[in-house]
């Protein structure tokens, strides 16, 4: 007797559907999206209202504290792009904000470097 076979997990199937990411987006609409990257931070101002969509929604519950909008496509299983746009909508009705990541300052000049290493090993 040969066991079951198991069948593999499929993701949902609304998912993937380019109809549903369509309609989320709005359509090719023509605006403006906002200057967004996958690094760019973005937190939650308020609370969400119930006329924004189920997206939007999810989108202010998880920025409740920073996150990049890398983690929010992850989180939400949904493209880059659709994210993008619908934080574009948050943005220009001021439910969240956006700032860029904390930059980590310039190296020093390797010459610096050295002089400070043979100043430390005279002493």
């Amino acid at each position: 007797m040969t066991p079951p076979r198991r069948e593999r997990r499929r993701p949902e199937a609304d998912v993937g559907d380019p109809e549903r990411l369509y309609v989320i987006t709005g359509g090719p609409d023509g605006a403006e999206r906002a200057p967004l990257d996958l690094v760019t931070m973005i937190v939650a101002r308020d609370e969400p209202s119930p006329t924004v969509q189920p997206e939007q929604a999810a989108i202010l519950r998880l920025c409740r504290a920073p996150l990049s909008v890398a983690e929010i496509s992850a989180y939400l299983s949904l493209p880059f792009s659709v994210v993008t746009a619908l934080l574009t909508e948050l943005l220009a009705t001021e439910l969240v904000e956006s700032r860029a990541p904390i930059v980590r300052a310039a190296l020093p000049d390797r010459s610096l470097l050295e002089a400070v290493m043979h100043g430390l090993q005279k002493l």
